[in-house]
């Protein structure tokens, strides 16, 4: 087989391929095979008509499209990497040639993974960031805590307000007719949790057990459901049941209820230092976070359009697989939101793009700098994956193996490490620093163009009296 790449702009190049007709040959043996166990000719059971019959009477040209879908993944595959080249989307193939005792050739446009110019990425200065606790901060994590372990108390005397627990009926028409999913009975509704229809859950605000009340809204022009979106709609509600949360009491009983301690200044120790450890953590997320997006911008690359839309089809799998994991799904999320799929791809567009970008910058800089992933950091990621789920570090070799998935695990090691190298030569700086010396950076321009003008004004007073001084020397 001979292959040959050729980029003709950008990220896009033609393969040229050419496969040797024996090649050819065992393919079309092999589409034969396929293709007689279907064939209907008189005289022979399926699967057993000789070659040269079959061929006779449906000619041999009857077996190329599924000889070319035989042979055409296995060589493509082969002259991608006999190549060297990435691709990232599916490739326009041309047939130029495919016949019997012929060689078979074929062209492919194919979109690759761009090319990266570096920018800096070393000793880049990123934001430090404070592991501190401050009262305020002590103070939420103590009232979170209280609103986990409060209690939901039956309010009798008292009418709804945000932050109550309403049990209702409801019941929805359009225009006097019931739609579906329109209608439910002692359903559970936290006011102000914006679960509902914009403009619902402020209606039943005020509303005291027993009462009735015809609450409308309007459906956003976006919902989901075309035969809804922009209509007017009434539902008849009926509150049952008000709850109120009640807080516990700060004091030694609930450090008891909530943790190993006996007294509360106990806990809170222990909480001041659990903060301190997320601050930490959270720290550098934000240094990492702000540092490969700073070193993705000084990095020159043309991202594909296919790379972006694939991060983004990335993007709403794992969204998708979030939900599910908190009991809904991407459809109940849409209802919910009254939104579109196009709309939420729409939203993480940009996101998608900067994570294309990031990826291929850091995944240049470990060429640059000799990172890889060693069999022991493989090995050692696998043996934490099976204790997680309690199976053996070859278990989980074989699912990722079998996913096709392996490949990726030893691209996060090889991203991690990268981001760790940068780390250690990034030089932390008070964010207020990093402020002045962006806005310094963002006055540039307009400096760089009044300097502009002053030399053009400098150079024109020069040519204005270099004219006056040759007029006198004229006189």
């Amino acid at each position: 087989m001979k292959a040959t790449w050729e980029k003709i702009e950008k990220n896009l190049g033609v393969l040229e391929v050419e496969v040797e007709a024996e090649r050819v040959s065992a393919a079309l043996d092999k589409a034969f095979q396929k293709v007689v166990k279907k064939a209907n000719v008189p005289g022979f059971r399926k699967g057993k008509v000789p070659r040269s019959i079959f061929e006779a009477r449906y000619g041999v040209e009857s077996l190329y499209q599924d000889a070319i879908d035989i042979l055409l993944p296995e060589v493509y595959g082969e002259a991608v990497d006999e190549t060297d080249i990435f691709p990232v989307d599916r490739p326009e193939v041309d047939i130029e040639q495919f016949g019997k005792g012929q060689p078979f050739k074929f062209k492919a446009k194919i979109t690759v993974k761009p090319e990266v110019k570096l920018g800096e990425y070393k000793g880049v200065e990123v934001p430090a960031v404070s592991v501190e606790v401050t009262e305020e901060e002590m103070n939420a994590e103590l009232e979170r805590l209280q609103q986990r372990h409060a209690e939901l108390v039956v309010i009798d005397d008292e009418a709804a307000k945000n932050g109550d627990t309403v049990v209702i009926d409801f019941d929805g028409s359009v225009d006097g007719v019931p739609f579906e999913g329109g209608k439910a009975e002692r359903y559970s509704l936290e006011l102000g949790s914006n679960t509902f229809i914009p403009g619902f859950e402020d209606q039943v605000v005020g509303l005291a057990t027993g009462d009735f009340k015809d609450v409308t809204v309007t459906f956003p022009e976006t919902y989901h459901a075309e035969e809804l979106a922009g209509k007017e709609a009434v539902f008849k509600v009926k509150v049952h049941e008000i709850k109120r949360k009640e807080l516990p009491e700060l004091d030694d009983e609930f450090a008891k209820d909530v943790s190993e301690f006996d007294t509360l200044a106990e806990f809170k120790e222990d909480l001041k230092k659990q903060i301190e450890a997320r601050k930490e953590q959270e720290g550098k997320a934000t240094r990492e976070s702000a540092l490969v997006d700073k070193i993705g911008e000084n990095a020159e690359v043309e991202i594909p359009e296919a790379m972006i839309q694939g991060e983004v089809q990335n993007m709403v799998r794992d969204f998708d697989n979030r939900l599910h994991a908190q009991g809904m799904n991407l459809d109940m999320f849409l209802n919910f939101s009254g939104q579109t799929i196009d709309d939420l791809k729409a939203q993480m567009q940009g996101d998608a793009e900067k994570r294309v970008r990031n990826n291929l910058v850091l995944e240049q800089i470990a060429k640059a700098e000799k990172i890889e992933a060693t069999e022991e950091e493989v090995n050692k990621e696998l043996a934490d994956m099976a204790e997680a789920y309690k199976r053996t570090p070859e278990d989980i070799r074989n699912i990722l193996a079998a996913n096709g998935s392996l490949g990726s695990l030893n691209e996060e090691i090889l991203l991690r490490k990268t981001i760790e190298f940068l780390l250690e030569n990034s030089k932390e700086v008070p964010a207020e620093q990093l402020e002045a010396a962006k806005a310094k950076e963002e006055s540039k321009p307009a400096a760089k163009k009044t300097t502009k003008k002053s030399t053009k004004a400098e150079a024109k007073a020069d040519a204005d009296k270099t004219d006056e001084e040759e007029s006198k020397d004229a006189e």
